[in-house]
């Protein structure tokens, strides 16, 4: 039996709108993320895929429920060992690298080794660019890369810190097909290594990775499918058929 390492109770996300109106994103949401497992969130615009994202891993704040990481009530947490949990145990790509744009990817990467507590920081940085296959430019400025690359650097400044879970919003939606496929393939690498990944995607080629898919419409978990690991090796066109099958049922 998998250990549930990540857990919401009753979750709720509401935004104040113009006046006194709250708009209610997340409507209580039951959600139990285990153990090396890969969960990808897909729904339309605006089904509040990013914002349960971001509630889950402490980015943004709940307006009722609870959130537990490996037992840890988070909104007991003060803000400092939030940012110190968010160091050491989570691990962040987005769409855009977010990189900082006066370090160069090395640096980038080791910054973010030293926030989380590695003690070899500087090596680690310099092991993970030359797995995302990146060594030929780790010296390079942000701006002096591919897309492609910059977002292989984000994944290894993610990773720096062995997160219990890592956090993927869009991760592929500023990329071309081939880059794409690129960063796809490192995430199936990580998660068959062991890695917890929590991905929010649009993108059915994306989605296709995860092993547990779960669908979110006006804030509410509508559906999930589990799927055997992804095997490149094996033929996907099944997977895709039930996948577009669901999708279609629910409207997609």
């Amino acid at each position: 039996m998998k250990t549930v390492i990540l857990q919401a109770k009753g979750l709720n996300k509401s935004f104040s709108a113009f006046g006194n109106r709250k708009t209610q994103v997340l409507k209580s949401i039951d959600l139990e993320i285990e153990q090396g497992d890969f969960t990808v969130i897909m729904g339309a615009s605006g089904a509040g895929k990013s914002t349960l994202l971001y509630t889950l891993s402490g980015m943004d704040s709940i307006s009722q429920g609870e959130v537990f990481y490996k037992n840890e009530k988070l909104t007991n947490l003060s803000e400092k060992k939030m940012a110190r949990l968010r160091a050491k145990e989570f691990g962040f790509v987005f769409q855009q690298t977010h990189l900082v744009s006066n370090l160069t990817l090395f640096e980038n990467v080791k910054l973010a080794g030293y926030l989380a507590g590695e003690k070899q920081a500087e090596e680690k940085a310099k092991e993970l660019l030359t797995q995302m296959g990146v060594e030929e430019v780790m010296d390079h400025m942000p701006h002096q890369v591919s897309g492609g690359e910059g977002q292989r650097a984000a994944i290894a400044r993610a990773i720096i810190g062995s997160p219990g879970v890592l956090f993927a919003d869009e991760p592929t939606g500023a990329l071309n097909k081939k880059s794409s496929e690129e960063i796809l393939n490192i995430f199936t690498a990580l998660h068959q290594k062991g890695q917890s990944i929590l991905m929010v995607t649009h993108d059915l080629r994306a989605a296709l990775r995860g092993n547990r898919i779960l669908y979110l419409e006006d804030g509410q978990i509508l559906s999930e499918r589990r799927f055997p690991p992804y095997d490149a090796k094996q033929d996907q066109k099944a997977r895709e058929a039930q996948l577009n099958e669901r999708l279609s049922s629910l409207s997609w």
